[in-house]
């Protein structure tokens, strides 16, 4: 048995360092846990806008898998931006290859300005195949609009919709309601269970890999042998923290602070 906790994030690239590997890497180590990253797409982005996205041959993104697999002992893994259909079949058919567990998946579909950041074509895919293998499910309310085809836009449609994903074959489905207006609730369906989580809103712009977070800090929970439910409280604590902190980096949606309880500077 090793005496770490190893978690592997399987995700886009963001140059900027507030979303993606970057941000999961820091998740990562801000929660004690040892970080390992396979890159599906470099994503030339900062905090206004998504200029470009090169998606890296299946290849060798089954070989980034397979090197980890093969060599380190993994707890959990966080699986965030796969654009199309051809880099889901990569990244799913290794991580069931190698009998991967706690596996924590947020559908990045839309970036922060809107853009588009997974193709229709990948949809179906995404609905019968790996919805299915994942521990947790984490979208927000429009993509859970797009996988559902339909509107949210009450507290019950959101536990509907939960369950809903629930009954395609997640663990167990995490719907993060900060889309709605007032104070955010976020649902959770987990074993037939509904939960609600609130938090309070805080007043910043500063947002930018916040989905990319908790999805992380969850998967770490879950590494550590918290139960869904405690796993999705604490990562919820840790992101509350990492908002309150953001940074005012870039001139549209900064960053949050990963290291809150670390002081910078001299």
């Amino acid at each position: 048995m090793s005496n770490y906790t190893a978690v592997l994030s399987v995700a886009g690239s963001d140059c900027s360092g507030g979303a993606g590997i970057q941000a999961d890497l820091k998740t990562f180590s801000a929660l004690n846990v040892y970080g390992m990253s396979v890159i599906t797409s470099v994503v030339a982005e900062n905090t206004s806008r998504v200029i470009s996205v090169y998606d890296l041959p299946e290849k060798i993104i089954r070989e980034q898998i397979k090197a980890v697999f093969e060599d380190i002992e993994v707890s959990a893994v966080k699986v965030g931006m796969i654009k199309n259909r051809q880099i889901m079949e990569a990244v799913f058919e290794v991580l069931n290859e190698y009998g991967a567990k706690n596996i924590v998946c947020d559908p990045v579909m839309l970036a922060k300005g809107g853009e588009a950041l997974m193709e229709q074509s990948a949809l179906d895919y995404l609905k019968s195949y790996v919805i299915p293998q994942c521990s947790v499910f984490t979208p927000n309310i429009p993509e859970a609009q797009v996988i559902l085809n339909r509107n949210i836009v009450t507290a019950e449609d959101m536990e509907k919709a939960s369950a809903d994903i629930c009954k395609m074959g997640a663990g167990a489905c995490l719907l993060k309601g900060g889309h709605f207006g007032g104070e955010p609730a976020d649902v959770l369906c987990s074993n037939g269970k509904i939960s609600r989580f609130y938090s309070k809103r805080i007043n910043t712009k500063n947002t930018h890999g916040t989905g990319c977070t908790l999805s992380s800090a969850i998967a770490c929970f879950l590494a550590k042998g918290y139960t869904v439910g405690n796993a999705v409280e604490k990562a919820k604590e840790y992101i509350t923290g990492a908002i309150a902190h953001s940074l005012e980096i870039g001139k549209g949606n900064g960053p949050l602070n990963h290291f809150y309880n670390i002081k910078y500077g001299d």
